[in-house]
């Protein structure tokens, strides 16, 4: 089997030729991630009166 084309091409038909290669041939893509960013730990109102649920915050003092 010969890949050979009868008749040649002409400069016009070989740059259509090629562009359209160019055009439908895969491109890589490359894919860079970057490494995740880490949060500063923030302060939090945990063990506080009012972080407690609101039912929770309805006890009654003088049972």
């Amino acid at each position: 089997m010969s890949t050979a084309i009868q008749p040649a091409a002409t400069a016009e038909e070989t740059a259509a030729i090629m562009g359209a290669m160019e055009a439908l041939w895969p491109k890589p893509v490359l894919v860079v991630e970057e490494p995740a960013a880490t949060r500063e730990p923030t302060w939090r109102f945990s063990g506080r009166w009012w972080s407690l649920p609101l039912p929770m915050r309805r006890d009654r003092p003088y049972r």
